[in-house]
């Protein structure tokens, strides 16, 4: 991002580089700005790939329990993007240790290095997993910024992940406050979406097992969707944005299960798809409205799925039919 004043690059940093929504904003920062600093994890070889990666692209080691690390990483940058988090397998042995610590201790450490090196910019990533808990919601409610998670509830039913997301967005906030750190977070729903890293990841192993795993049953559950690039958009526009400020829910679309699967099967008829649904009461609704009126604009739901598929199919996750 070039400085007019200065005539030189601005330096922004992605934490969690190699991961799926990580990657697509690095590939985004490099196409439109210039450089970025990228303390990520080993699995980083498909960025190197990436077009001015060789020039603009630095990886630095960098552990988010590690303070000193991440310090390194992030010194000399103007925006951090804060994207790295802990997504849990079905079971999580030991939840305080295995997510929740690194979640908010995590967070905190960057957001503690973005203070110290004078960040002009923190957008941080969250997850509608930290509004979405509340045992008490009417019926019909549309959801917004403005609702969070209820924490004790995301603990009694065991929601670790839901919980580790809530905590850490209050905690960011929280410290934002204190220290006068200018920070906006963006709470994506269920990410789908071309993949450019090589291993899977477990939003797209949702779209994946309604393709291929020939399920006796799955829960007709309304799926809240967003393209992995739209989310992307929504990181970028935040942090470009100087109105930005506070929480932005990205959300395009709600559709039930056998909607969704309806859709592709007419689309990809020859994939092994669920065989029945359970009716589930799920009425959740959400609103994009503050982010869309940032600017923010989502692509068609096709495309997405079409992107989906074409992209499963070349790394060789779905054959092709």
């Amino acid at each position: 991002m070039a400085s007019k004043e200065e005539g030189r690059k601005e330096v922004v940093c992605v934490t969690g580089a190699g991961g799926y929504v990580a990657s697509w904003l690095v590939k985004l920062l490099l196409s439109k700005h210039g450089t970025v600093r990228n303390p990520g994890d080993e699995k980083n070889a498909h960025l190197k790939k990436l077009e001015k990666a060789a020039e603009n692209l630095k990886l630095f080691p960098a552990d988010l329990l590690n303070y000193e690390s991440l310090r390194k990483a992030i010194s000399g940058c103007t925006g951090v993007f804060h994207v790295a988090c802990p997504v849990p397998s079905n079971t999580v042995p030991n939840p305080e240790v295995d997510l929740i610590e690194p979640a908010v201790t995590g967070t905190l450490n960057v957001l503690k290095a973005c203070s110290e090196e004078r960040v002009k910019r923190v957008v941080v990533v969250s997850s509608v997993a930290a509004v979405a808990m509340i045992p008490t919601l009417p019926k019909d409610q549309v959801m917004d910024e403005t609702y969070w998670s209820d924490k004790e509830y995301c603990r009694a039913t065991k929601n670790w992940y839901c919980l580790a997301k809530t905590a850490a967005e209050m905690e960011a906030f929280e410290y934002a406050k204190k220290n006068e750190l200018d920070m906006v977070t963006v709470c994506p729903c269920l990410v789908i979406g071309p993949m450019l890293q090589s291993i899977t990841n477990a939003s797209s192993l949702v779209l994946i097992k309604m393709l291929k795993e020939g399920l006796d049953t799955l829960e007709n559950k309304v799926r809240k969707i967003v393209d992995v690039r739209d989310v992307a958009d929504a990181l970028l526009l935040t942090y470009e944005k100087p109105e930005a400020k506070g929480r932005y829910l990205s959300v395009a679309y709600m559709i039930r299960a056998r909607d969704l699967v309806e859709k592709l099967r007419n689309m990809y008829p020859n994939y092994n798809y669920p065989k029945s649904f359970t009716e589930v009461e799920d009425d959740e609704k959400y609103s994009s409205e503050k982010l869309q009126k940032l600017g923010w604009k989502y692509r068609p739901l096709e495309e997405s799925l079409a992107d989906s598929v074409k992209s499963y199919q070349e790394l060789g996750i779905l054959s092709k039919n």
